[in-house]
């Protein structure tokens, strides 16, 4: 029975893995797409959901019939939960790279206004996502709980410049009332990068608690030990 459910984990790490290259490529391509409204690759993005929504029930699936089948206890049993967990919360990132790159269908602009995405910070925003994606897939691999609370921190720059996007916009709107539209909708993106954040922070608490067995979520406070969110 041992060696059946190690080797059922083994698949099931394997998944996650490609399901995580995925997503990272989605939102790797959607980021792209915004930043030279490139309609042909936000419809690539579009089209490649269907794989990430597969992924999801495929995996969903899979976890149900190793806990039916094994009953893992223990470490195998956090294991199997964090990875049903993060799956829920790589689907959800797949969600965001999909609304994002339907920002770039919709926008009549021909291009984005460079000044303003300076002043907005939106590829060093899109730099910090997949930085904290491929932060917390090696904190995952390397089993390091160094590496999945480092994420946590990273997270207050999602928020710092999610925060001064609006003021930026409203500035711009002043004196480009013809981008009004495009301007407001570009909010919603900010929004979807900053909940990534949010998302990819879930995942390396549910690492922690693989790792280490401490659940950080509604605890209250945390231990000492791990850095503020």
């Amino acid at each position: 029975m041992v060696k059946f459910i190690e080797s059922e984990l083994v698949l099931l790490k394997k998944e996650i893995d490609e399901m995580w290259t995925l997503v990272y490529s989605q939102l790797d391509r959607a980021g792209e797409a915004v930043l030279t409204l490139d309609k042909e690759l936000a419809q690539q993005v579009i089209v490649r959901e269907r794989r990430v929504n597969a992924f999801e029930l495929k995996i969903d699936s899979d976890v149900e019939d190793v806990i039916a089948l094994y009953n893992p206890v223990a470490i195998d049993l956090r294991f199997v939960l964090a990875m049903l967990k993060i799956n829920t919360n790589l689907e959800r990132l797949g969600d965001f790279a999909e609304g994002i790159a339907r920002f770039v269908l919709k926008c009549n602009e021909p291009v984005l206004d460079a000044e303003l995405l300076r002043k907005l910070r939106l590829e060093e925003m899109l730099r910090e996502v997949l930085s904290m994606l491929e932060l917390a897939k090696r904190a995952l691999n390397e089993e390091s709980l160094e590496l999945a609370t480092s994420v946590f921190a990273k997270d207050n720059l999602l928020d710092e410049i999610n925060a001064e996007a609006t003021a930026v916009l409203a500035d711009y709107i002043n004196e480009h009332t013809d981008s009004v539209l495009s301007c407001l909708n570009l909010v919603s993106v900010f929004r979807k990068l900053e909940r990534s954040g949010d998302h990819i922070t879930n995942i390396a608490e549910e690492i922690v608690f693989f790792i280490d067995a401490k659940v950080l979520k509604h605890s209250g406070k945390k231990d000492e030990s791990y850095p503020d969110k």
